[in-house]
């Protein structure tokens, strides 16, 4: 990014708009928090940034700002990848209320309203344009960007690019190879949570040397979250821990998310928290699409107090009163967990973040760790069903070639885990029926390498026994959580 050309920077003559007039007339703040403006400021003058910051502290308004501080009449355009479609829209429609020239292109579009959309990029509208990194696969929004100069690449949710993060998108990875698509852009990367390695490995994925990009790292602490952990030793035990939490005059007021590893779990808890008259709504990854939208635009504007979720709930859900997190189920890794009590507390408000610890749901947690792990055998079964027997696959479907690869448990979901990477990975021509049944390219070399799968899956159990630890820490769970995400890493200056 050249800032004599794009942004202004903190040079220009007073006339023009700087990082905190912008703040103030689009989004209400009279000064910005440490170090929101020296980020600003460090990519607008064209410098790389790695930024680590809790939860709710205002990632985003460090690339926010630069793209309203484009110059008037230039072609160019702040271009931020994110993981997730439900966490962009809530974005851009967040951004319209406050005058900002924002917009996204996802799958939730139809063809009428991508094609238009295409056309007003290329147009030069926008100074602000949300994307999945999977749609840098289709030709023609590469061909859209061509007419635009991306002053400023976001990596939103940046641990996602490293296969050590605990949420791992193939597509990610290839960020090094967008990067080169689009000129080398001055790039920021931004998550709540990345360990020293996480960090290491996405400087790599991004095609930058470390002495390159500034590492800006807040830490992880929230002084206004009192994080508790509870032993119990049953679903009753779980049950009265909860009903008394709720009813804890300390933390009333505010909302409530109790989070459920299991759809199953969540229901049956559902029926007995209604049997003892507590009111709440049900949200997890089965309901449809529609009904989704509706519990969460429920839950924000405050019809419903408490909701029962599964981890599909709280991306983009930025709600200031929530007083209570619980989880009634062990998260998976301490990235989940992390970001999942992020959410309470965002007014600075005392809020409660209680764990139920129950020995027993780290099998689940285990079983999980094995569905998201297939070793190179499975892989290499799959794509031979696939290859070798098209037409069965696409007449009888994924529970026939689910029944061929495992015996073991109707309920296992390595193949569910096969498709998603393959369709990732660009291997299959999609991730539903019939499209996943059609083999469109070579096969990468992962796939094949059973000591990087091995890898993978050794990283996913450490981060459980991470969880296990902090369960079992009896002084400050905080240091913990510092000494677990801060390790030993240098301020890249």
């Amino acid at each position: 990014m050249n800032k004599s050309t794009h942004l202004h920077s903190p040079d220009d003559p007073p006339e023009l708009p700087n990082p905190e007039s912008v703040l103030r007339q689009f989004f209400g703040f009279r000064a910005f928090r440490k170090p929101q403006g020296e980020i600003i400021r460090h990519v607008c003058d064209g410098k790389h940034a790695m930024v680590v910051m809790p939860t709710g502290m205002g990632k985003s308004l460090c690339y926010q700002i630069p793209a309203l501080l484009l110059q008037p009449g230039t072609r160019g355009l702040v271009l931020v990848l994110s993981p997730l479609i439900a966490l962009m829209q809530d974005q851009v429609d967040s951004l319209k209320i406050r005058g900002v020239d924002a917009a996204f292109i996802n799958s939730s579009l139809g063809r009428e309203q991508r094609v238009q959309r295409y056309a007003e990029v290329a147009e030069g509208k926008y100074r602000l344009l949300y994307v999945t990194p999977e749609r840098f696969r289709k030709s023609e929004f590469r061909e859209v960007l061509e007419n635009r100069d991306i002053s400023l690449l976001a990596v939103d949710e940046a641990h996602c690019v490293s296969q050590w993060g605990h949420d791992f998108r193939p597509d990610y990875s290839r960020l090094a190879e967008i990067r080169n698509w689009l000129h080398e852009p001055t790039t920021i990367a931004l998550t709540a949570t990345a360990t020293a390695e996480c960090r290491a490995d996405i400087y790599r994925q991004l095609g930058i040397p470390a002495e390159e990009i500034k590492l800006f790292h807040e830490g992880i602490d929230r002084p206004n979250l009192k994080l508790d952990v509870r032993e119990v030793w049953s679903e009753t035990d779980k049950l009265d821990v909860i009903e008394s939490t709720l009813s804890d005059e300390e933390y009333s007021g505010g909302s409530v998310i109790i989070y459920f590893s299991l759809i199953k779990t969540l229901e049956r808890f559902s029926d007995a928290l209604l049997s003892r008259s507590i009111d709440h709504v049900n949200y997890h990854g089965d309901l449809p699409r529609d009904k989704r939208r509706r519990i969460q635009t429920a839950f924000m504007s405050g019809k419903a107090d408490v909701v029962l979720a599964t981890n599909a709930f709280g991306m983009g859900v930025d709600k200031e009163d929530i007083r209570i997190v619980i989880h009634a189920e062990t998260p998976g890794s301490i990235e989940s967990y992390y970001q999942e009590i992020g959410r309470a507390g965002r007014d600075g408000n005392p809020s409660q973040c209680l764990w139920l610890y129950d020995q027993n749901d780290l099998m689940t947690q285990m079983q999980f760790i094995e569905w998201a792990n297939p070793d190179a055998d499975f892989y290499s079964r799959v794509l031979t069903l696939l290859s070798e027997h098209p037409e069965e696959c696409r007449g009888f479907g994924l529970d026939w070639m689910n029944d061929r690869l495992q015996r073991v448990s109707r309920h296992d979901h390595r193949l569910a885990t096969a498709i998603s990477m393959l369709d990732r990975q660009g291997v299959i021509a999609g991730s539903r029926p019939p499209e996943c049944f059609q083999i469109i390219s070579q096969v990468p070399d992962m796939f094949r390498d059973d000591k990087f799968l091995a890898d993978k899956k050794r990283r996913d159990q450490e981060r459980l026994y991470g969880m296990v630890e902090l369960a079992s820490e009896q002084s400050d769970r905080k240091a913990f959580l510092n000494r677990y995400f801060l390790g030993a890493d240098e301020d890249h200056s």
